[in-house]
């Protein structure tokens, strides 16, 4: 059995496009097995623990700052359950619009919960950071209503699957698939693009 976690960083709920492309692609999956697992995580809906000072004093003394003392590991308690529903994952669907560039603060809250160390990577100072996962893929599914790969810098910069390639690489996802329907706006027939988009999320099942 594969155990996907749904991870959907867009707020739109049914109009969301970048939440068509991982549904297409995860009804196509279903259909074809029949033992698949998907958990979803809506994370305008999740309520994520903040990473506040306990949070990050207990992370630091991973790095020999300070010591973890009981306030310290009960903040550190919080984030280890929110890690492991991520670790204990085969697959992850990420649908991620992209917002100023980059990618929606719900996400990013996400990944800065659940980037940790001795939980998904590891640090020496001879090898620096290393993934600590291992046989994990991703398919993630972007949308923009500007942007697009190769458009006139007034455009905007993509700092969306640029930030997220580089964090997949530092926890150790090494296969990674990206579905795009980026500009949502700009084109001239916009619905086309979006159908030629789901299909193209149905082919990645």
């Amino acid at each position: 059995m594969t155990r996907v976690l749904h991870i959907n960083a867009s707020p739109r709920g049914s109009k969301s496009q970048s939440a068509q492309l991982a549904n297409a692609y995860l009804d196509t999956r279903r259909q074809r097995e029949a033992a698949l697992e998907i958990d979803t995580l809506s994370l305008w809906e999740e309520n994520l623990p903040e990473f506040d000072g306990d949070k990050n004093a207990a992370k630091l003394s991973f790095f020999g700052v300070g010591e973890m003392d009981a306030a310290r590991q009960s903040a550190w308690d919080q984030v280890v359950d929110v890690t492991q529903r991520f670790i204990a994952a085969d697959e992850y669907v990420f649908n991620i619009p992209m917002w100023n560039g980059g990618v929606p603060y719900k996400l990013k809250h996400y990944i800065d919960v659940i980037t940790q160390p001795g939980l998904l990577f590891g640090f020496e100072p001879e090898r620096g950071y290393y993934g600590l996962l291992e046989n994990k893929i991703a398919h993630v599914f972007y949308s923009s209503g500007v942007f697009a790969p190769g458009a006139d810098k007034k455009y905007g910069e993509d700092y969306h699957s640029a930030y997220m390639n580089w964090w997949f690489g530092l926890v150790g996802v090494e296969k990674v698939v990206t579905t795009r329907h980026q500009p949502s706006i700009l084109t001239a027939t916009p619905a086309d693009d979006l159908g030629r988009a789901i299909e193209r999320a149905k082919a990645a099942a």
